[in-house]
């Protein structure tokens, strides 16, 4: 549904703790208090190793500079100096589950998560726009509850280098689980649309990393992206064969399956309806449905389609835009925030596209915020600053 565009990315993977230690600020001076002084004596810049703080981060100087903290290549971000009391969704929450029509906290409270996708991992993933500090931004300072993490399996995605993509998966699982976020792992099928087409591929992933990371209480795997030109029965036929292999690893793990006609259960396309799920909807427990929609081309009736859907099954909308289905053009806020009211009223979670700088209107951040590693309000752009106030309203 969105237009897709190519791009390097290094995909070095590299491991780090499973739990968050604010960086320790003692004894280092804050910018503009420079460590180093110029010849008359005046503090004027850093030195290679010289550590600053600004803005409650700390940062090191890889070379001579006198750039502001953060801003360029010759700082490294070492961290928040402390996070203050912080309660993260997974202290607060728990193992998620279904409870009838619903998601519930582990102690069967009705919550509803609202968060960020990421753009494709071999585009904008480890390295680039996801890292420490944009990961830091998106847990404190955007105060989101779940993250995305978006494998194309085309598209020079997950079939180009399974080790590489796997491992790149295995680590931004840790990095967000160190945040005490919910992490969605979306096996991001989309052309071909038909999931059977990569069946073997999703079992080898889906067995690799629900192995690694059984032991964890906040990942929720969905394993087809945006089924299309295939009917609900071929949609069906793939989740029978896909579930059983992540419930063998983990038997309690929270699966989501995305539906026919692009994850709108069939409201896109001519394959069929809403009532082709409801007479044969995938029999086993602990299952969501995925919705999706772009809502400055999907209005009344996808919304109702959505209205509807979530009075009969769980439903979690794991991808929308407040622009068009291409990711771009201009964003309809107003057909937006009722899609926002509908699933604040109902309690239906949701994942916004994209935490990325990439160019089209729909991603959150300006094109080179993540190679600056510059991820401050003044970057967003219009969707990115109003889905933020929107995951933080209420907070």
């Amino acid at each position: 549904m969105k237009k897709r565009y190519l791009s390097a990315v290094s995909l070095a993977v590299g491991l780090i703790s499973n739990q968050v230690y604010a960086a320790d600020c003692s004894a280092v001076n804050t910018y503009p208090d420079w460590p180093q002084k110029n010849w008359q004596g005046q503090p004027s810049h850093a030195g290679a190793g010289d550590k600053l703080v600004h803005n409650n981060t700390l940062y090191q100087a890889k070379w001579w500079t006198s750039s502001e903290p953060g801003t360029g290549s010759a700082w490294q971000y070492l961290g928040r100096c402390d996070t203050g009391v912080h309660i993260t969704p997974v202290e607060k929450y728990g193992r998620l589950q279904v409870c009838g029509t619903g998601l519930c906290s582990e102690s069967n409270q009705r919550i509803q998560l609202r968060g960020m996708s990421s753009h494709g991992l071999q585009w904008h993933g480890l390295g680039k726009c996801l890292t420490d500090k944009s990961l830091d931004v998106l847990s404190y300072d955007w105060q989101a509850d779940v993250l995305r993490l978006s494998l194309y399996v085309q598209e020079g995605g997950y079939e180009t280098d399974p080790v590489g993509f796997t491992n790149q998966m295995h680590t931004l699982i840790e990095m967000a689980s160190a945040r005490g976020l919910y992490v969605l792992v979306d096996w991001h099928q989309l052309d071909p649309g038909d999931p059977n087409y990569n069946v073997e591929a999703a079992k080898t992933f889906f067995t690799e990393i629900v192995t690694k990371h059984k032991h964890r209480n906040n990942l929720i795997y969905d394993i087809a992206n945006e089924p299309n030109g295939v009917p609900w029965s071929a949609v069906r036929h793939y989740a029978e064969q896909v579930i059983p292999v992540i419930r063998n690893i983990q038997p309690n793990a929270l699966i989501m399956v995305g539906t026919h006609g692009w994850s709108t259960f069939g409201a896109s396309m001519s394959d069929g309806d809403l009532q082709d799920v409801i007479d044969d909807p995938v029999p086993f427990d602990n299952i969501m449905y995925t919705f999706h929609f772009y809502a400055a081309a999907h209005t009344d009736y996808h919304r109702n389609m959505l209205d509807r859907a979530s009075d009969i099954f769980p439903v979690f909308v794991s991808e929308f835009g407040t622009q068009h289905y291409t990711g771009g053009g201009a964003n309809d806020f107003v057909s937006s925030q009722k899609y926002i009211d509908l699933m604040a009223r109902k309690k239906i979670s949701w994942t916004n596209w994209n935490y990325s700088d990439d160019p089209l209107s729909g991603a959150a951040f300006k094109v080179g915020s993540c190679a600056s590693q510059n991820f401050a309000d003044s970057e967003l752009k219009e969707a990115g600053a109003w889905i933020k106030a929107k995951i933080l309203e209420g907070r």
